[in-house]
């Protein structure tokens, strides 16, 4: 229930959610109070400009991203993968696929393959109200093979379903294991959030952080006029950010709530 609960009310939160709810607040009062529903409209309005412009989205974006930047990392134990980067091979998908965050698999398999750790612990679990076919774990076991990470490196966590969960079973396989240290592999927006969790259960884990949305500016290259009007203007793509930037700060605020960072 606490798993439905955490994906359903946010929703409401996030800048999508809340205008639908603005806007249905105008309809309401259009009936008896029509001159107030000018507010909520505009409201959801602001909202919507805000939260699509590309400014603002790459502050929030960098904010999480730039906590925690890309560093030689040492050799460690084992690296760990966190699910959500993966979509199961249902029809008519020839194979298992990869959303924006499969860097995740990609940086994983090049960790592998530069000697950074033995073996590769994969969590991740399917929800299944949600979706049918393998866990995370096997689907990203899966895309590993061919790109020279054998079955024997990765171990797999198929059941856990939020973040808390994935610390939690990687830390019991890492006991079972004699693992000591692990990299710890995720989007970048994700990567504060894992390591308070992953830390707090006193598990070594350093940040790998990847799928960056955000990359550093140039000073030798000024943007342009017309990269600056396309920037202000509404964008899906940046409204997706700002929902994800949220996602983050929202899960931070509950998981502290549960004592889990």
């Amino acid at each position: 229930m606490f798993l439905f609960v955490s994906k359903l009310l946010p929703l409401f939160f996030y800048p999508l959610g809340l205008s639908c709810l603005l806007l249905l607040m105008a309809f309401l009062l259009l009936w008896k109070r029509p001159r107030l529903a000018a507010i909520p409209i505009a409201m959801a309005l602001l909202v919507l400009l805000l939260s699509s412009n590309a400014g603002i989205s790459d502050g929030l974006a960098r904010s999480l991203e730039f906590q925690n930047l890309p560093t030689s990392l040492p050799k460690a134990d084992a690296i760990v993968v966190l699910g959500g980067s993966t979509e199961p091979a249902l029809y008519p998908r020839p194979w298992v696929e990869i959303k924006e965050e499969g860097d995740r698999v990609l940086y994983a398999a090049k960790l592998y393959r530069d000697g950074k750790a033995p073996r590769l612990i994969l969590s991740g679990g399917r929800i299944d109200w949600r979706k049918s076919g393998s866990s995370e774990s096997e689907d990203m076991a899966i895309l590993l093979e061919p790109m020279g990470v054998p079955r024997s490196a990765m171990l797999q966590d198929p059941s856990s379903l939020n973040t808390r969960e994935n610390a939690v079973n990687v830390k019991q396989i890492m006991e079972a294991q004699g693992i000591r240290r692990v990299l710890l592999v995720t989007s970048a927006m994700h990567i504060p959030r894992s390591l308070m969790i992953f830390r707090k259960l006193g598990i070594d884990a350093i940040a790998a952080p990847t799928d960056f949305t955000s990359t550093q500016i140039d000073p030798q290259q000024p943007i342009t006029l017309e990269a600056n009007v396309l920037d202000a203007l509404p964008d899906a793509d940046q409204l997706r950010r700002t929902t994800r930037a949220l996602k983050e700060y929202v899960g931070i605020a509950v998981y502290w709530l549960r004592g889990w960072v």
